[in-house]
C-alpha cells in the first residue's frame, strides 16, 4: 500500500536526500514541473529514478494540456494552441481535439509520463478568470463533455491516463485559486443544472482532481477540496466514483499548515494529497499527515491504474498534418 499522496521533485535530477525520502514516504505516485523539464533522454532518466524509489510502476503526472499550461515545449516537443483558441478555430473542433491530445500523450509516454491532468470539464462563463478561460473547451455543456471525452480517449489510446479536472466546477470563478480562494453565490439548483452537469455526464472517468472552490448553498465555510458536505456531493449527486485528488494544496485558496491541508483534505474523502511545490521539510510534513492508502481508495486506485494500457499505434507526421491543414 502507498501512502496517499503525490508529490512533485525539485530539479532535472533527483538528489540523494529527495530519493532517500521517496523511498521512505512511499507516496502513490509523483508530478513534474517545468523545472524538472530539459530534454528527452533527461526526463526518460528522471521518470525511471522515481519509480525505482518506490519500487513499483508508480503513476508519474504532468500538466500538458497544450496552450500556456504545458511543461513540454519547444525546440524538443510541440507548441499547442490554448485549447478554446483551438476549439474555436478547427474546421472539425473534435478531431483535432483528439489529433491534438493523442500527439500529447505519444510525446508524454515516450519518456515516462502516463498521467495528463486534463481533460478539463469547466464551463467558459462571462466572469471566467483568465487563468482558466483559453483553457477551457466552450460554453455549452453539450460541447465540453464531447470534448472532454475526446480528449480523455485520446489519451488512452497512447497509454496515458486522463484526470478529469475540476470537480465540481471552477468556471464561475473570478479570482485565481492559486492566489484566493473563490466563492460561488449562485443557488445550488443552478450549479446543478449547469456547473456540475459535464462533471455528471463524465463520472465514469477512472480519475478526478477537485476545484478548491466555496459553494455557498452547500459548505459556506471549507472550500470543495476540505468539505466533507462536498466531496459527499461529488460523490453521490454528481455520481463520481473514481479516484479523487486534490488540487494543489500549496495554493493559496486553502489555508492552514501544509500538514493541516493535507489532513484536512483526506478527512473530507479525497482519495489523494497533490502535493506540487516545496522544500524537502515541507514534504516530510506533509507525509507526516498522509495515510497508507487502503480500503476504497486502493480499489478506486487499482481501478484507475488498470486502464493504463500499451499505445496504439500512429503515424505522426500525418496526424500533424492532418492537425495543421483543420487550423489552416
Amino acid at each position: 500500500m502507498s501512502r496517499a499522496v503525490i508529490f512533485g521533485c525539485e530539479g532535472a535530477a533527483l538528489t540523494p536526500d529527495e530519493a532517500a525520502f521517496f523511498r521512505q514516504a512511499d507516496p502513490f505516485g509523483f508530478i513534474l514541473f517545468a523545472r524538472n523539464v530539459e530534454a528527452p533522454d533527461q526526463l526518460r532518466a528522471l521518470t525511471a529514478s522515481l519509480r525505482e524509489t518506490v519500487g513499483w510502476n508508480a503513476p508519474i503526472l504532468i500538466d500538458q494540456e497544450g496552450g500556456r499550461v504545458q511543461r513540454m515545449g519547444p525546440p524538443n516537443w510541440r507548441q499547442y494552441l490554448p485549447a478554446l483558441d483551438q476549439m474555436r478555430q478547427a474546421r472539425d473542433p473534435m478531431r483535432a481535439q483528439y489529433i491534438r491530445n493523442r500527439l500529447i500523450a505519444a510525446e508524454l509516454h515516450d519518456v515516462g509520463i502516463d498521467v495528463d491532468c486534463a481533460p478539463l470539464a469547466d464551463l467558459v462563463e462571462p466572469q471566467t478568470h483568465p487563468v482558466l478561460l483559453n483553457r477551457l473547451y466552450g460554453e455549452d455543456v453539450d460541447t465540453v463533455v464531447e470534448a472532454a471525452r475526446v480528449c480523455a480517449e485520446a489519451l488512452l489510446d497512447g497509454g496515458v491516463l486522463p484526470v478529469l479536472k475540476h470537480i465540481p466546477g471552477y468556471g464561475r470563478a473570478s479570482v485565481d485559486s492559486h492566489a484566493e480562494l473563490p466563492r460561488l453565490s449562485e443557488p445550488v439548483e443552478e450549479l446543478v443544472i449547469r456547473d456540475f452537469a459535464p462533471f455528471r455526464a463524465l463520472k465514469d472517468m477512472g480519475m478526478g482532481m477537485t476545484a478548491h472552490i466555496v459553494v455557498n448553498d452547500i459548505d459556506p465555510d471549507q472550500p470543495a477540496t476540505t468539505s466533507e458536505r462536498m466531496i459527499r456531493l461529488i460523490r453521490e449527486e454528481i455520481g463520481f466514483s473514481g479516484l479523487l485528488m486534490t488540487d494543489d494544496i500549496g495554493m493559496e485558496a486553502l489555508s492552514g499548515t501544509m500538514a493541516q491541508r493535507a489532513a484536512g483534505c483526506l478527512d473530507a474523502g479525497c482519495d489523494l494529497v497533490l502535493h506540487c511545490n516545496g522544500t524537502l521539510a515541507e514534504r516530510e510534513q506533509v507525509a507526516s499527515a498522509c495515510t497508507l492508502m487502503t480500503g476504497a481508495a486502493n480499489a478506486r486506485a487499482d481501478a484507475a491504474l488498470s486502464q493504463r494500457k500499451a499505445p496504439l499505434p500512429i503515424d505522426t507526421k500525418a496526424m500533424v498534418a492532418e492537425l495543421a491543414d483543420l487550423l489552416n
